[in-house]
């Protein structure tokens, strides 16, 4: 079994470059050893490089880009399958308890700032404590599990090769180029090959990444079919009293992100634990005590699901993406808690510098070599 391209990881980011690989015609193959423990599953689905305040530089520029590319990108991909992505532009406001007066600057005092007053105005329900905050319009969100499931279908459509269910084994290395790769049932063959295999690529390559553990969980706001108002979105469901939630939270300790369906998702830790498994008590009730806190309505919701999952970090939170040791082996990894943001952008600009030998100013900043 052979292929132009051969990625190792089924998650996001290896779908991404595959959709974008198979759109230019190429033969595409990806290994997936199991879809739902991939980093996209266990997101937030925030698109949100304004609420972050990224300094600028390479991945501020990476992300505004990607962020940039995102409607026209899920759209394309909804064409394909006729499944939903839930991308929803809805706006971010990143509430604080107390004024940073040093670090508000005449620019945002004018364009993101908001008062006491304005903020509790955009956001009724808001926590009295909060005392102002920011307000980020072009951020907004995308629904991650509707996103990777309407994903993974776009690439077969296109007639990409998935294998599901394949652990790779050994990369096969001979003159310091990548011969092949050897999983649990196969011996493989590429031209080029990927690595995209989030929080675990050290198993394969010795990169700097490390997992690094994020808790989450789920809840369900009360609707209602009268004395409500309305999301003004083309979903149908309303919210119970003015109290509703229709953009995301962006706390200083949390981040409080509403589907459509009144599904409210709240995240999420960060713990350095190595692949240690399961919620803990401690870290489900941190999330509900910070984000009671921020927006109190939420102690009257019905508690969903909680879960857990690995973001692949490294040392200045950055991806390595580009050239590897090998020159034919190419690297897309340590996307950290940006993942789903830099799908889009990844895809784009792993295929230019593959097919193209093009890149941005700023590629350099995410090379391996740093």
């Amino acid at each position: 079994m052979s292929s132009d391209f051969l990625i190792m990881g089924g998650g996001i980011i290896g779908l991404s470059i595959a959709l974008e690989l198979a759109l230019r015609g190429t033969k595409v193959t990806v290994i997936s050893r199991n879809f739902p423990q991939a980093a996209a599953h266990a997101a937030a689905g925030m698109l949100a490089p304004q609420a972050e305040q990224l300094p600028p530089g390479a991945m501020q520029e990476l992300c505004f880009l990607s962020r940039s590319l995102y409607s026209d990108w899920t759209a394309k991909i909804e064409h394909i399958t006729g499944l939903p992505t839930g991308y929803w532009e809805c706006g971010i406001v990143a509430p604080v308890y107390a004024v940073p007066h040093q670090e508000i600057s005449p620019q945002s005092l004018s364009k993101d700032w908001l008062d006491r007053q304005a903020i509790h105005q955009r956001q009724p329900g808001l926590s009295p404590e909060v005392v102002g905050g920011w307000w980020y319009p072009g951020d907004g969100q995308v629904d991650n599990r509707l996103l990777v499931r309407a994903l993974r279908s776009a690439v077969q459509s296109l007639g990409v090769i998935l294998l599901e269910g394949e652990e790779v084994k050994e990369l096969q290395i001979e003159n310091k180029s990548l011969t092949g790769v050897v999983t649990s049932n196969y011996e493989l063959q590429s031209d080029r090959y990927i690595l995209a295999t989030g929080a675990w690529s050290q198993e394969l390559l010795p990169v700097p990444i490390y997992p690094k553990k994020g808790q989450m969980l789920a809840v369900q706001m009360p609707l209602v079919t009268s004395h409500s108002v309305n999301l003004a979105t083309s979903n149908s469901a309303t919210y119970e009293s003015a109290e509703y939630l229709s953009q995301v939270l962006y706390g200083e300790d949390t981040y409080i992100v509403p589907r459509r369906d009144g599904r409210v998702i709240i995240g999420a830790t960060s713990e350095n634990v190595g692949f240690l498994q399961g919620n803990t008590p401690t870290g489900i009730l941190q999330l509900l005590q910070a984000a009671i806190r921020l927006y109190p309505p939420l102690e009257a919701t019905t508690l969903l699901e909680q879960w857990w999952g690995f973001r692949p970090a490294t040392r200045d939170e950055m991806p390595i993406l580009g050239s590897s040791p090998y020159p034919n082996l190419t690297l897309a990894v340590g996307h950290y808690r940006n993942g789903i943001l830099l799908a889009p952008a990844t895809g784009l600009l792993i295929a230019d510098f593959l097919l193209k030998s093009q890149t941005p100013d700023y590629w350099d900043a995410f090379r391996w070599e740093r």
